[in-house]
């Protein structure tokens, strides 16, 4: 698995990954996504600032999207709970999906570990790496819990009024 960078050309394309993902959580009975996030403004701006990147199989294609933005990340402001470490050196991994296309192959693992294995090699500034996923997304919970995150509490109505998302962290091996 490798990560690119997205480039304004890839704008379609993450919204195309995205929409699927979208309908991944509906087809789940997840409330995720279904609403106005992410929107088209936030993917532009994902882009503009080099937050986007699209992950690629060994063999070339495109399987998925993600987005690893730096601090601050106001989303946590109101965030019920601590960090495990107090730090202003950190990025947020947001806006996750593999296309359906591409399910069931362990891509997600491959992203989430690709991630981690850049901010350790690429970014020693960097002390933790944060997430968030909603309450029912099971699946999500289950690969941050595998990728060695810990849960430190939750946010509420942040991406969307009477939504809950868990929150995690996974503190940078110095």
């Amino acid at each position: 698995m490798k990560l690119r960078q997205a480039t304004m050309d890839d704008y379609d394309h993450i919204m195309e990954i995205l929409k699927d993902g979208a309908n991944q959580l509906a087809e789940h009975g997840v409330d995720q996504w279904q609403g106005d996030y992410p929107s088209p403004d936030q993917i532009k701006e994902d882009v503009e600032n080099g937050w986007a990147y699209l992950a690629v199989s060994q063999d070339g294609e495109t399987v998925g999207a993600i987005s690893i933005v730096p601090a601050p990340d106001h989303a946590y402001d109101n965030l019920k709970r601590k960090w495990l470490l107090d730090t202003q050196k950190y990025v947020v991994i947001h806006r996750v999906a593999i296309h359906s296309n591409h399910a069931g192959h362990g891509y997600a693992t491959k992203l989430l570990t690709g991630v981690i294995d850049q901010v350790r090699d690429n970014h020693p500034e960097i002390d933790s790496i944060r997430i968030d996923t909603h309450e029912d997304n099971s699946a999500m919970q289950h690969l941050i819990d595998k990728m060695g995150f810990t849960k430190v509490g939750e946010l509420h109505g942040v991406y969307r009024p009477n939504e809950i998302s868990y929150v995690y962290e996974n503190i940078r091996k110095k």
